[in-house]
């Protein structure tokens, strides 16, 4: 298969839906030659319902500018495919997908319990940095912790962020029994690192750490005269995890200077990013992410409001991210996006009806380019929010090839 091809099959097998469990991932593994207690790399596991993505993103840039060479997996992608495995900051080349999916499908075809999307995408991750010989991989869980895909690597160490209700349908309808999902990565002789947690996930996970025997640590603050090249003051907590979990994978390599300097450098795509003078995205998209959003808004731009082009999809607390973001918007251009799972623009009137954001002045486009376009010919800002989809729709049309560049 080439490229295409090879990305045409690995989509084709989200009909096997999500499968939460350990036993294909490890089949998948160790028919691959790679045995998933001993990967071959150090590995930084991080699980939580937001920061995730932050916090491995700024742990691989510090490592890396340390001279540890890192493999680094995460989910989901924004504008291409390749953005979920990289090899010290490089996107997995288009060759490689091609070549490792073909083989890895010749080996799954005669499978009774095909492995899912997610599975596969694990596996091939885990070839690519095994073959570039990565020191350290940084792996993002995809949902949950326990019964992730994820957790059938063994850790060097393991990082709970903030954990909120999100993915109930499969995670469970309290912070409790979310919590006790995403503390499923915790295992025995490996040390967790935790930054704020609700009362009820510190106490679920506190007593899961007890329960191994394994240290539960808190990260450090960053010393106050530190920046952090990701704005909002929730990516300090963000940093502070990301710099506990580096210097306990690597001591000699690391220095107070460069981990500062790496802190200050780092970057992910999406939280946060602005564009142009008027333009910023957002991949906020549950209650508590835009929470953190509303927060960050009103620490850069006090009380001047925005105008929030929207999109989302069914599965997500859509009135809760309306609640919360309706402090700094003044309109919202609704933009239906590009997914199966996507809300129809009634859908999403109605839901900011029931946030008590019906008064706000609303309008809706077929395209991403008119939706932007018509909301900056006004005087302000726009804030494009809602949906990851969004975003990287938007990411991929204002910064085409430059994406990958910046990702660096």
């Amino acid at each position: 298969m080439n490229y295409a091809d090879s990305i045409d099959w690995l989509y084709s097998t989200q009909t096997f839906g999500i499968k939460l469990g350990l036993e294909n991932m490890r089949r998948l593994l160790l028919d691959d030659g790679i045995d998933p207690d001993r990967p071959g790399a150090a590995v930084l596991h991080v699980a939580g319902t937001n920061g995730k993505g932050s916090v491995c993103a700024v742990a691989e840039r510090i490592l890396r500018d340390a001279g540890v060479k890192t493999g680094l997996f995460t989910s989901p992608h924004l504008v291409t495919y390749r953005e979920r495995i990289r090899v010290n900051g490089a996107m997995i080349p288009e060759e490689v997908v091609a070549r490792e999916l073909t083989r890895l499908r010749t080996s799954v075809a005669a499978w009774e319990n095909h492995p899912t999307f997610f599975e596969l995408s694990l596996a091939l991750a885990m070839r690519h940095f095994l073959n570039e010989r990565c020191e350290v991989v940084v792996l993002e869980t995809g949902m949950g912790g326990r019964l992730d895909a994820t957790n059938a690597v063994q850790s060097e160490v393991t990082v709970i962020t903030p954990i909120g209700l999100d993915h109930q349908q499969w995670l469970g309808e309290t912070i409790r029994e979310i919590a006790a999902e995403k503390a499923g990565i915790l295992k025995p002789g490996v040390p967790v690192i935790i930054g704020e947690l609700h009362p009820d996930a510190r106490d679920v996970v506190g007593r899961r750490a007890l329960q191994l025997g394994i240290p539960c640590l808190e990260a450090h603050p960053l010393p106050e005269d530190w920046t952090t090249g990701l704005k909002g003051p929730h990516q300090r907590g963000n940093a502070a995890l990301a710099v506990e979990a580096a210097c306990r994978l690597e001591e000699k390599r690391l220095t107070l200077e460069g981990i500062r300097q790496s802190v200050a450098d780092a970057f992910w795509p999406g939280r946060f990013q602005q564009i142009d003078e008027t333009l910023f995205l957002d991949g906020a998209h549950n209650p508590a992410a835009a929470a953190v959003l509303r927060e960050t808004w009103l620490g850069e731009f006090g009380e001047e409001k925005a105008h929030l082009v929207f999109g989302a999809v069914g599965s997500k607390d859509v009135v809760g991210v309306f609640r919360e973001l309706l402090p700094i918007i003044d309109s919202v251009t609704f933009l239906p996006v590009k997914s199966e799972r996507r809300l129809s623009v009634e859908e999403m009137k109605a839901f900011l009806s029931e946030a008590g954001g019906g008064h706000l002045p609303q309008a809706e486009f077929a395209t991403l380019p008119e939706a932007v376009a018509a909301t900056q010919a006004r005087r302000g800002k726009t804030l494009v929010a809602g949906s990851l989809f969004l975003v990287g729709e938007a990411l991929g049309h204002f910064l085409g090839e430059s994406f990958e560049v910046s990702l660096q």
